[in-house]
């Protein structure tokens, strides 16, 4: 990995490692003295390929109901393929005050467990060519690593094709 900061978890990244720590998994956070906000930020930083950074995108469904999807670093989500997969008519990505208020966490920052809320969650397929991805740790400068397998089990979530192409 890159450049590593070792200071003091804040309480976000001792929710996340108290989440994992929880479910028996075992992945190691690390802090960077520089930011890992967005993928491209993140794979630079931490010295792997953009696509695998697993970044947490929060849309809202049918204007109430959230729901996450964990995303390969370069691909962008199909609102429409979004939309069908869950059976709703109306999907858009959520402002930052709502994935705020629905995670407890700041965009760029959200991990893909330890959520305020339960959010159903959909995951990229691309993901699993990595033995290991990485993903936000509760911070804009956290992230773990971990096996996309390990991801689904951590996340509940299941593996579906609702990317832009």
């Amino acid at each position: 990995m890159g450049e590593v900061a070792r200071m003091a978890m804040n309480d976000n990244t001792l929710r996340v490692k108290e989440f994992i720590r929880s479910r028996g998994v075992e992945a190691e956070i690390v802090t960077f003295d520089k930011s890992t906000r967005t993928s491209e930020l993140a794979a630079k930083t931490i010295g792997c390929e953009v696509a695998q950074i697993a970044k947490s995108l929060v849309f809202i469904v049918d204007y109430q109901q959230p729901i996450l999807v964990i995303a390969s670093g370069p691909n962008r989500v199909d609102t429409k393929k979004l939309a069908e997969r869950v059976g709703k008519a109306n999907v858009k990505i959520a402002d930052a005050k709502t994935v705020k208020q629905l995670t407890g966490f700041p965009v760029g920052g959200v991990p893909p467990v330890a959520h305020h809320t339960q959010l159903r969650t959909i995951l990229d397929p691309a993901l699993m060519r990595f033995q290991v991805v990485y993903a936000a740790a509760g911070t804009p400068n956290t992230v773990f690593g971990i096996d996309p397998k390990k991801l689904k089990e951590l996340t509940g979530g299941e593996f579906a094709e609702v990317f832009q192409h």
